[in-house]
């Protein structure tokens, strides 16, 4: 492959999509933004009618691509594991008939050998029916992605916003490693096309594994110059949980409960490797959370 190729993004107007697509822009490629409402978009790059959903729309919408970079994921219906399942198998198939050289995907963090969530284990499922057809697939395993407009970012912002006190669930002790968006940025531009990425999996974080409770706590201090009192209660089920994120912020339950299940579960970067495809010293959580906080009060 050359330096500068044809990159479809799918997902280009979400959270990732919208920081990622004028990165790869400046990166010398030409890059199609995939998008269920091409009239609509208003991004960098060349807008692409098409729907993961809707195998008929993707064969054009893949035409002529040398990579592809997968972002989409139904957290917000309650049969997404099916939808994602499908999605994929499509999605793998119709790049393999295109001639698509390598299918770039977001995964969630966690050991494959761990009583997954329902959340995790799909997003495993994804990564292997992407490649199911024979394209190549480089796999990027992120936890909990800190920029403006993330949903698990969201949760935080605007639960030590919102609350002046919080009576939390045991998960908030679980511990995880989260990365801001503009290392899982670097990430996905920096394996675009390098041979030594081709099917395989590595995984992403920034420094520092914290758990919830801390997260929260960095994030009340940065936002507010104040620590939230925060008592744990050893038992707050998932649903109940998902109405309590409902009721004081705007994610709606079924996509806090998605979510919530998979609080449970340690993700942690165990291994490194990325480094040696793409050097470079990720960021802290603090630094990341105050350009989180930046960006939102700038949109």
């Amino acid at each position: 492959m050359s330096d500068s190729r044809t990159v479809l993004v799918t997902g280009a107007t979400g959270f990732i999509g919208r920081a990622l697509v004028p990165v790869l822009i400046e990166q010398g490629h030409e890059v199609r933004a995939m998008t269920r409402r091409p009239e609509s978009y208003d991004g960098p790059g060349t807008a692409v009618g098409a729907d993961v959903h809707d195998p008929d729309t993707l064969g054009p919408a893949l035409a002529g691509a040398d990579v592809a970079i997968y972002l989409v994921h139904s957290l917000d219906d309650v049969d997404f594991e099916r939808k994602d399942a499908d999605a994929a198998r499509a999605f793998g198939k119709a790049a393999a008939e295109a001639g698509v050289q390598q299918i770039v995907y977001m995964g969630g963090l966690g050991a494959d050998d761990d009583d997954l969530s329902a959340h995790l284990r799909s997003r495993r499922e994804v990564e292997g029916l992407l490649g199911e057809a024979g394209v190549p697939v480089t796999v990027l395993r992120a936890a909990i992605v800190v920029g403006a407009g993330g949903i698990s970012w969201e949760l935080t912002r605007q639960l030590v916003k919102n609350l002046p006190a919080m009576v939390v669930p045991k998960w908030v002790g679980t511990r995880t490693q989260p990365i801001a968006l503009h290392d899982v940025v670097r990430y996905l531009a920096g394996v675009i096309g390098k041979e030594e990425a081709l099917g395989r999996v590595f995984e992403i974080g920034g420094p520092e594994q914290m758990t919830y409770l801390e997260m929260l706590q960095v994030a009340a201090e940065i936002s507010s110059g104040r620590r939230v009192p925060i008592v744990q209660v050893p038992v707050l089920t998932p649903k109940l949980s998902s109405y309590w994120l409902a009721l004081v912020t705007d994610v709606d339950v079924t996509t806090g409960r998605n979510l919530i299940d998979s609080m449970s579960t340690e993700v942690i970067v165990t291994d490194h490797s990325i480094r040696e495809v793409v050097p470079g010293e990720p960021m802290s959580y603090a630094e990341s959370v105050r350009i989180a906080l930046e960006d939102a009060a700038d949109a």
